[in-house]
């Protein structure tokens, strides 16, 4: 299908063929008739795209900072290779989509007050095909055109902003910026029982403003807004201002608390700068609120993702009740958006929109057709899947001595991208397939890394007789699935950790792996620091020493967002089981026995992201791993500590290795990051071809046990 992407490196959009989505559980699969560019917002994701290095840095020094930190921690070099990674991801474009329910996978989707066939409205994305979670969807009433309900994303905006402002019948309001979102809000206010006052500087636009009902302040000619104000709210102060002006300025907000009365109310829709004067404010009592997006469920993940809906009495406007009130709106003719096309074209053409978007053009709704001459609701394996043109032929990983391994790849986000897929194409695996569930991703690292193909279809890569190993990077709560389905269908497995989130999905890959033949496939989990270079240093200077050992792991992790998905214990299982596994693995690995005691402190019982826990090892060794979210990021991200017969070894980063007291080392220093994410890969496939298997399958239980048990029992 064709689906159009931006590189936010250069700036250049593009229609690409990507594999149809995935629909997942509580989404939808929806055929696009029509989509809407969007183009004050997709106009800047093309002029950051364009701007240069240090012109991206100036719009976000957020992310500049964040840079820096990762400098101090991890080095140049990696940091560089990580920030061009991001920038180097393709972005998927639009919000503004409408189209039919297709089936999934030949079978209707299963989601409440939706059937196939229906007419929907969407946050999706410009494509053929798109996947949307469900409160993201509105049914389209019969008469509202495909066209028309196009625009109701953008309605959604405005009418977020509105409800904040609480209009009432017969109140003066300003909408200052009459874009696509301006002058849907005026026609919203003017349903509410308004009197509006539109601003703009564009005669085009205020010519449709005044079509629908408001009267306008033309900046262009230079006529002053805060005069216009006065006399349009017969010199008592307009009741509100809703800001939907994009501008690096704070005019605009100093306008709008020169123009209201007393305890008026402004609301930011656009992007305004925000230098704010007390004065302004503190006379008058005025309130300043920033509206976000489409309304309430907007970010949350619960709602938007997982489909948990907010109680109708509690939450009466929510994302997906603002949709279908603004095409309740167009149904009853109180909202025109047919006035607001100003451009068409197929998505073919994308390209010509764009130029229009970054151009000197004036536009405003900017619409792309997509073809319906294929079967409506159908979906099959071949269109889940894109061969690329750099076929590479199976055949040709055999040799004399033997036959390369061939690798399928489940999960192409930032860490498989950047660090995993690397580290076996140097290992010098040769890749066939790689798989995701959007599709874009997939095509991103196919290109890139010369895969054969690309699917969302993950289950026919998993049974794809010249696959031999399959490698697992995808969220926590798929690697227990999928690891199953991988063995029985006989594939070596490399998972990134966790190996399992609960000790009933631990349990069930056990017992399907012991179910396997005596010629077993080998499962790894993807436990790197083991393998890092000073990490097998300290291994072979403590085999010289007789008794046991004091260890002591510090790890600075930094505090992630509750609502980020790894901290959601049913997706991503938190952070000792998603995160702190690799450290009781490491310090398993440097024991070098079984771990026969445990026990854990958090500060936090909620996230239990700051904790302590204590190992105890069969032969008298302890270790401590210090797990903290709440410390400066200045100090060292991993500090490694080991105490015994007298000597210390000290690691910081996985740069800086140095021996205290220890005969003939001193110190074993690197020039850039080594985690062992490389050698790992390279010992897999090694193993593959005869080695032993570089982590006992036993320890990888025994560890992963341990981790859910320790989550569990704080």
């Amino acid at each position: 299908m064709k689906q159009i992407l931006q590189n936010l490196k250069n700036g250049v959009t593009e229609v690409a063929e990507v594999p149809c989505p995935h629909a997942g559980p509580g989404r939808l699969l929806i055929r696009t008739s029509r989509s809407l560019v969007s183009a004050g917002t997709e106009r800047m994701l093309i002029s950051f795209g364009k701007a240069g290095w240090l012109a991206k840095a100036r719009q976000q020094p957020d992310k500049v900072r964040m840079v820096l930190d990762k400098v101090k921690t991890d080095g140049l070099l990696p940091t560089v290779e990580a920030v061009r990674n991001k920038l180097d991801q393709p972005l998927p474009l639009g919000y503004c989509n409408v189209g039919r329910v297709m089936k999934a996978n030949n079978s209707v989707s299963k989601v409440d007050g939706f059937k196939e066939g229906d007419r929907v409205a969407s946050n999706g994305v410009h494509a053929e095909v798109v996947s949307v979670p469900v409160n993201l969807c509105a049914r389209v009433p019969d008469g509202v055109s495909d066209d028309e309900a196009a625009f109701t994303v953008i309605g959604a905006i405005a009418l977020q902003g509105i409800r904040l402002v609480q209009p009432t019948l017969g109140e003066a309001a300003v909408v200052t910026g009459l874009g696509l979102i301006g002058l849907m809000a005026v026609q919203l206010l003017r349903a509410n029982g308004c009197r509006v006052l539109g601003v703009d500087y564009d005669g085009r636009k205020l010519e449709l403003a005044r079509q629908f009902g408001a009267e306008t302040v033309d900046l262009s000619a230079g006529e002053d807004p805060v005069a216009a104000g006065e006399r349009f709210s017969r010199g008592r102060g307009v009741d509100a201002v809703l800001i939907t002006a994009a501008t690096k300025s704070s005019e605009p907000v100093h306008q709008a608390a020169l123009m209201c009365r007393k305890r008026g109310r402004i609301v930011l829709v656009g992007v305004t700068g925000l230098e704010l004067s007390r004065a302004d404010f503190y006379e008058k009592e005025l309130s300043f609120q920033v509206s976000c997006s489409y309304g309430p469920g907007r970010y949350d993940s619960d709602y938007e993702e997982k489909g948990h809906d907010y109680p109708f009495g509690f939450v009466r406007w929510t994302e997906q009740r603002n949709f279908e009130a603004v095409l309740d709106m167009m149904a009853a003719g109180r909202l025109d958006v047919k006035l607001l096309i100003s451009h068409r074209f197929s998505i073919a053409e994308a390209a010509r929109a764009y130029e229009v978007v970054g151009g000197g053009e004036p536009s405003l709704g900017i619409l792309l057709d997509y073809p319906q001459d294929e079967v409506a609701g159908e979906t099959d394996s071949s269109q889940r899947t894109i061969s690329f043109e750099q076929k590479i032929s199976v055949d040709s990983a055999k040799s004399a001595g033997g036959r390369q391994p061939v690798l399928g790849f489940i999960g192409a986000g930032n860490y498989a991208a950047g660090v995993l897929i690397p580290a076996f194409k140097e290992a010098g695996a040769v890749f066939k397939t790689v798989a995701s569930v959007g599709g874009v991703s997939g095509v991103h690292v196919g290109r890139k890394f010369g895969f054969q193909v690309t699917t969302t279809d993950t289950s026919g890569l998993i049974s794809d007789k010249d696959i031999d190993a399959v490698v697992i990077s995808t969220r926590h709560d798929s690697h227990a699935r999928l690891v199953i389905e991988s063995l029985k269908a006989g594939k070596h497995v490399f998972v990134e950790k966790p190996l399992a989130l609960t000790l009933d999905e631990l349990q069930a890959i056990e017992a399907a792996y012991l179910q396997l033949s005596a010629s077993r496939p080998l499962l790894m989990v993807g436990f790197n620091r083991r393998f890092a270079p000073q990490i097998q240093k300290m291994k072979s200077l403590l085999v010289g020493v007789n008794g046991p050992k004091s260890v002591v792991m510090t790890i600075n992790a930094g505090a992630i967002a509750p609502e980020h998905w790894s901290q959601d214990h049913e997706v991503g299982g938190g952070r000792i089981i998603g995160e702190a596994c690799h450290f009781i693995d490491l310090l398993r690995f440097l024991a070098g026995t079984s771990i026969v005691e445990k026990h854990g402190v958090a500060m936090d019982s909620n996230t239990r992201d700051t904790i302590t826990l204590q190992l105890g090892f069969a032969d008298g060794s302890i270790g401590s791993i210090h797990y903290f979210a709440n410390g400066s990021k200045s100090f060292p991200k991993e500090r490694l500590e080991i105490f015994a017969a007298g000597r210390v070894l000290q690691l910081d980063n996985f740069r800086r290795l140095t021996g205290f007291g220890w005969p003939g080392f001193s110190k074993m220093n690197l020039w850039r990051q080594d985690k062992g994410q490389k050698a790992c890969a390279a010992a897999f496939l090694k193993a593959i071809q005869g080695d032993p298997a570089p982590i006992p399958f036993e320890e990888i239980l025994e560890v992963s046990r341990l981790s859910i048990e320790l989550a569990t029992g704080l």
